[in-house]
């Protein structure tokens, strides 16, 4: 269940159940119980729990989880912000069930001691907290109590994952049918804790129907388009990727992204080397070829070949024209590209040097991945208002794809891949271990080597970027970049060898 519902296809689920014969108030009541029991985890009864409930349908789960935990046996107190008589519909129903007392949410005072249970905004929220609302919340965060989020932390917004205003910093989140985008998203993401996903009776197929374009990032999304190797395969048949390297101060990059192509699976990997940096990078490669390219000229000839089918251009390949006549030759020979840092950064500035890029990616027939930090990205697409302005990385990655025509791997913690046709894919397995040099290079490699293998762009960008993670975690404190080629071979075993 990977998929990411926002909170427009969840409404629409909600209404196609009830259109399918369960109530509203049956949903409510699963929902509400699911809170429950997470507030009642390591919780013994005859604890204090407090529940602060919104003027709609997440206060109604509140409600709910509040009767359902006092039946139970704890010391419940119930905080709603607005008036009883304001409430409507299955909220004012779940409300009528709740047999104790109600305060203003301006009372309520929680210690570390005891559990809080926010129920004042789901993941719909569409405005900035102030007021009696903001106030609690900071009263809430600043307790130290132990806080349950029901479906999204009040204040975060669960298409963008922004803070609207301020946020409830929550250590658990119960969330209903499917994660929303803000579970995934920086910073929502930060004020989650651990996320459950709760069932309520809303069946896959209703999910299944709505067709999200969204998803988190795991192997099961891309794995089946792995060509594993053959019994009777060999090298040539899993791929030549090439590397294209700056001058002899910068080398360093390319052969990051070559280790990492290689051990991505490419059958052979090549170095494409300037001449006064061919004798470093020949010292310090072994299993990677290196050849002698000293132009856009001669990286064409090179590529005349056409068992050498991906190339990787940016790591440490100098910013300005030589870099873009490089890619532009791999583009007219219809590679799978990947171009990365020094070559996005090539085409930074005005909107012609864009449309130039995106003119190369419309011509080239093989798959094309952009892989931008957000830094890159700023300047790549300084000027055009549809993309930048979008409210969040995803919509921003989204708009990108769709303005460029490639696959746009925007990086981060919370890195989106998406694709041309509007499918994206959000990545939660980054780790802070990765926040040193050199990591975006091995990252860009890797893509680079899962192309040469046949894989299509949005499945090689996904994979590359799991893979990236999982071997940073894998490795952990002092890793560096190096590192990172190194651990893959564990973290392909857990694949390949069942």
């Amino acid at each position: 269940m990977h998929e990411l519902l926002t909170t427009a296809a969840m409404r629409r689920a909600d209404a196609q159940a009830i259109s399918a014969g369960i109530p509203g108030q049956e949903l409510m009541e699963r929902a509400g119980r699911a809170v429950a029991d997470h507030a009642a985890a390591h919780h013994p009864p005859g604890g204090r729990i407090l529940v602060a409930c919104g003027p709609g349908n997440n206060g109604g789960d509140g409600f709910v989880a509040a009767r359902v935990l006092a039946e139970e046996g704890y010391r419940v107190e119930v905080y709603l912000l607005g008036s009883r008589e304001a409430l409507t519909g299955d909220a004012a129903w779940a409300a009528g069930a709740w047999q104790g007392d109600m305060r203003p949410l301006a009372e309520i005072a929680p210690d570390a001691s005891c559990r809080v249970i926010d129920a004042l905004f789901g993941a719909g929220l569409s405005r900035d907290l102030d007021g009696e609302a903001a106030a609690a919340v900071a009263r809430i965060n600043a307790s130290g109590a132990f806080v349950i989020a029901a479906d999204m932390p009040s204040g975060i917004d669960g298409d963008t994952g922004a803070v609207r205003g301020m946020a409830i910093e929550a250590v658990e989140t119960v969330t209903f049918v499917r994660r929303k985008p803000g579970h995934l998203l920086l910073p929502g993401r930060l004020h989650c804790g651990r996320v459950t996903v709760a069932p309520i009776g809303i069946d896959d197929e209703i999910v299944a129907s709505l067709a999200s374009p969204y998803a988190a990032n795991a192997p099961d999304l891309w794995l089946r388009a792995y060509r594993r190797p053959a019994s009777g395969g060999h090298k040539y048949g899993r791929g030549h990727a090439v590397v294209v390297s700056g001058g002899i101060s910068t080398t360093g990059a390319a052969r990051l992204a070559a280790r990492a192509a290689l051990r991505a699976g490419a059958g052979l990997v090549t170095v494409a080397s300037p001449p006064n940096a061919l004798a470093v990078n020949a010292a310090h490669l072994t299993a990677v070829m290196v050849r002698s390219v000293d132009s856009a000229e001669g990286l064409s000839s090179f590529l005349a070949d056409d068992r050498l089918n991906a190339v990787v251009i940016g790591p440490g390949a100098g910013r300005g024209e030589a870099t873009r006549a490089m890619i532009g030759v791999a583009a007219d020979a219809g590679r799978a590209l990947v171009i990365d840092a020094d070559g996005l950064t090539s085409f930074a500035g005005e909107g012609g040097e864009l449309a130039q890029l995106t003119a190369l990616i419309a011509a080239n027939p093989a798959p094309v991945v952009l892989t931008p930090h957000e830094g890159e990205f700023a300047r790549l697409f300084n000027g055009v208002d549809e993309v930048l302005e979008q409210p969040s990385k995803l919509l921003k990655a989204t708009a990108a794809a769709r303005q460029t025509g490639a696959v746009v791997v925007l990086k981060g913690a919370d890195t989106v891949i998406a694709s041309p046709d509007g499918r994206a894919i959000i990545n939660e397995n980054g780790t802070p271990w990765l926040a040193t040099a050199g990591t975006g290079d091995v990252l860009a490699g890797l893509i680079g080597g899962l192309l040469a293998q046949g894989m299509p762009g949005g499945e090689a960008a996904a994979a590359g970027v799991w893979l990236h993670g999982a071997a940073a975690m894998a490795f952990g404190p002092g890793l560096i970049a190096e590192d990172l080629p190194e651990k893959l071979p564990e973290i392909w075993r857990r694949f390949l060898m069942d």
